[in-house]
């Protein structure tokens, strides 16, 4: 069954196509994007779509690959022989399953986010390259050999931090999610304000791009920053011509605070301000 999206994933074209080709070939698909463009979103939603489980594997810059197959609780099985515990005779009982073990072990075909992959060391993806390839891992405590029964569905995602090796790119399915537009992020807006008035969705749509096309504007605000943002101007009830100003005085958006992240960025808003009041 083709991924086409879901009710509440606006998917493009493209990359209806990335993932539906990534699931062809049974590669991992390597998801790249501006931070909130829904890469992460994207795995919960193909799963949702293929009515299965999600197992996700959040990545930070302490994360090892070994994390991901199994660890062994040496600590424990000291703790329990001291104790006098009869299980510290089978190893067994102190191998924690990983979430690449876990996903090989599913019943029926999982999806496996490997979410924010540049986080870690530069050294991870490689180390993951035999497994994620072969599908298959040795346990040398237990001297077993874990093998996936199905091949999950594998998405990769990354904000560019730093470089992947080219080793472990070439293993891989890839996609740039590129940034909406307009007529796409009122799609995507529907979706989650079906009932929004027409014109303060127009006026916000105007105000958020016009944000975005601001030349030396350090963090551009993206698509889970919109959504924010719409929501407070509902809940607070913001009449739509105060989003926008022929005049150039109201330079700042209201409760800019969902949508630029930095002081950097207000000062410069402030200052385009005050030069537009002169």
């Amino acid at each position: 069954m083709a991924f086409t999206g879901t009710d509440d994933y606006i998917a493009s074209k493209e990359l209806q196509m990335a993932v539906n080709a990534a699931i062809t070939l049974e590669k991992p698909l390597l998801i790249k994007g501006e931070p909130g463009t829904g890469k992460t979103l994207l795995a919960e939603e193909l799963a949702r779509s293929m009515d299965t489980e999600l197992i996700q594997w959040h990545i930070k810059s302490t994360t090892k690959a070994q994390q991901g197959l199994y660890e062994y609780d040496a600590v424990s099985r000291l703790r329990d022989s001291q104790l006098g515990d009869d299980k510290v005779h089978d190893i067994g009982n102190y191998i924690i399953r990983g979430k690449l073990w876990q996903a090989f072990d599913a019943d029926k075909r999982p999806v496996l986010l490997i979410d924010e992959i540049d986080k870690a060391d530069i050294e991870f993806p490689n180390d993951l390259l035999l497994e994620l390839d072969k599908m298959e891992f040795f346990v040398y405590e237990t001297q077993q050999q874990v093998k996936a029964t199905q091949r999950p569905v594998v998405i990769i995602t990354s904000n560019n931090e730093k470089e992947l090796p080219d080793a472990f790119l070439r293993r891989c399915f890839f996609h740039y999610i590129q940034f909406p537009t307009p007529e796409q992020m009122r799609d995507i807006v529907n979706v989650h304000f079906p009932r929004l008035k027409s014109d303060l969705l127009e006026q916000a749509l105007n105000a958020f791009f016009e944000l975005r096309d601001v030349p030396g504007l350090k963090k551009k605000p993206s698509t889970s920053e919109l959504i924010d943002w719409l929501k407070l101007l509902v809940a607070e009830d913001i009449p739509p011509e105060t989003l926008h100003s022929k005049d150039g005085k109201a330079a700042i958006p209201p409760l800019y605070g969902a949508l630029l992240k930095n002081e950097q960025d207000v000062h410069l808003f402030e200052k385009l301000a005050f030069m537009a009041r002169r």
